[in-house]
């Protein structure tokens, strides 16, 4: 059936440019990683919101490079990517979103896991290192805390966002205040 479809065997002069040529940078927002060396540092993303524009990163490079306790990178209408870097020792802080769903992913690092109904009743524990994801349904009460000897590198997806547009939190306390206020 598709074997005679029009568009598999149609020549596009676009063909050729996009399949040898990898350096396109159409997008504004485009980062070029295979120009860089992948065992040395990557090279620098500009870390800040991007959204609700279309966006495209390198999202473990991107985990990776934030070293703040929280960045927003991209803030949308129903969507919410953030990257958070947990120091050693430290937790991300007992927590609960009502109406959020959560999504976190380990780039770098271990970590306990702790979920629960209440607060006093955390009844799910798991360890969980990079490459990891952890999915928290609204309403438990959640936690992750760094067991390891490295920062604790994640990003998070927030449905739907949870934090303002351009959040930047420095340390935990920086976010802790904020949370207060806001």
């Amino acid at each position: 059936m598709y074997r005679n479809s029009y568009f598999h065997y149609q020549w596009n002069p676009m063909h050729s440019y996009w399949n040898t040529n990898r350096s396109y940078n159409w997008n504004p927002h485009y980062y070029n990683w295979q120009n860089n060396n992948r065992n040395s540092d990557y090279g620098s993303i500009k870390l800040q919101d991007y959204g609700a524009r279309p966006f495209v990163v390198n999202i473990a490079q991107a985990s990776k490079q934030n070293n703040n306790y929280r960045t927003a990178l991209w803030t949308g209408k129903h969507i919410q990517v953030t990257l958070m870097s947990i120091n050693v020792g430290d937790d991300i802080g007992l927590e609960v979103h009502p109406t959020t769903d959560q999504f976190i992913r380990i780039e770098q690092g271990q970590g306990l896991v702790q979920m629960g109904d209440s607060r006093d009743n955390l009844d799910f524990q798991a360890m969980a290192n990079e490459d990891y994801a952890i999915m928290i349904p609204a309403g438990k009460w959640h936690n992750v805390t760094n067991t390891g000897n490295t920062p604790l590198k994640v990003y998070v997806i927030y449905a739907p966002p949870q934090h303002p547009y351009g959040t930047v939190h420095e340390t935990k306390a920086m976010a802790m205040t904020a949370e207060r206020n806001y």
